[in-house]
């Protein structure tokens, strides 16, 4: 896999530095069940508001399910078609807008959400895998494709696989994942005791 750590300002787990959203995936290796269910495992460790845990994920494994990865697929902008037609399994998350404790809103099933799928981002690193998160997607096709009820919102569809090897990336997709990742820096989003006083290091 190309290496693309981050260029931090101070030292970070190598994990976290080395997680980035590659789309040159290779078609020709396949994702096994067995490399794919840590992934879950990571994500069903996240932590969430009142451990209510409203994360959902589905799985589609090209292998396993042509039609179902086809309809996955087929939620994707065309921009994302492009590359992800590669990714040997697509993974949706959802949230539940609902807590299961009582039936109330939960205003914060997106952000636990969105922590699950780090969790999930960053042992498919661990493990030598790429994910790359897209919000490019039909969300009301998804819904109706696979029976997603009206409490829930899909969120996010993953592209999951391993890359392409370098010698066989071509052109623009080549000059993409070779290119520098870029950050604004830290004083740029982050505060020290009141909105817009840069935290400063």
């Amino acid at each position: 896999m190309i290496e693309k750590k981050a260029t931090t300002s101070v030292n970070i787990n190598d994990l976290i530095a080395s997680r980035w959203s590659g789309r040159a995936y290779d078609p020709d290796r396949p994702v096994s069940k067995e490399e794919i269910i840590p992934l879950l495992e990571a994500a069903r460790w996240a932590p969430s508001c009142y451990g209510d845990q409203p994360w959902r994920f589905i799985v589609f494994d090209r292998r396993n399910d042509k039609t179902g990865w086809d309809n996955a697929f087929s939620c994707l902008s065309e921009g994302n078609q492009v590359w992800a037609v590669n990714a040997p399994v697509l993974i949706l998350s959802i949230a539940d807008t609902l807590f299961s404790r009582n039936g109330k809103s939960n205003r914060w099933a997106q952000y636990d959400t969105g922590a699950a799928a780090v969790s999930l981002c960053l042992q498919a690193t661990d493990q030598g895998l790429m994910v790359h998160q897209m919000g490019g997607f039909n969300a009301d096709r998804a819904r109706e494709l696979f029976g997603i009820p009206d409490q829930y919102i899909p969120m996010a569809m993953m592209a999951v696989g391993y890359q392409l090897p370098l010698d066989r990336i071509k052109g623009e997709t080549r000059e993409r994942e070779l290119s520098d990742r870029q950050r604004h820096p830290l004083a740029h989003n982050f505060f020290e005791g009141r909105w817009g006083n840069a935290y400063k290091i």
